[in-house]
């Protein structure tokens, strides 16, 4: 994440940018359409990213001097990995790690054993910490 922190007034002049769709005191978000026009003009034209992002009428000043390289190094892998229709999709924020379900118990049966081997394991786990604990004494 960048250290950049924009001001109220930068925010408000980024907002007036019709390629900037959001942006908060720490990032920029760029609409959708822009990115896949930056993409073809990147490959197909060969234009630089800092071009790209000059006529678009985002100054490097304000949005930071590597932002133009980093954006476009990170939109051509999402492209190549994942296709343009993910340059649509925000990935930033929320846990990208899968949270582990819960089990669903079916009936109380399989309640009662599930939790019959939670208290086993329980048992076994304070045991090997007990052993440890007496150990180190």
């Amino acid at each position: 994440m960048s250290k950049r922190i924009f001001t109220k007034e930068e925010i408000d002049e980024l907002l007036k940018n019709e390629n900037v769709s959001k942006c908060s005191e720490r990032s920029i978000t760029y609409r959708k359409d822009f990115k896949i026009r930056s993409l073809k003009e990147y490959n197909d034209e060969g234009l630089t990213s800092n071009e790209i992002f000059k006529k678009a009428g985002l100054d490097s000043r304000l949005i930071g001097k590597k932002s133009p390289q980093d954006c476009m190094r990170r939109w051509l892998k999402t492209d190549k990995e994942k296709g343009l229709k993910a340059l649509g999709t925000e990935r930033r924020g929320g846990n990208r790690r899968k949270k582990r379900e819960k089990p669903k118990d079916k009936t109380d049966k399989d309640k009662i054993k599930r939790l019959e081997l939670e208290i086993e394991y329980l048992k076994a786990e304070n045991h090997f910490l007990a052993e440890l604990r007496a150990k180190r004494k």
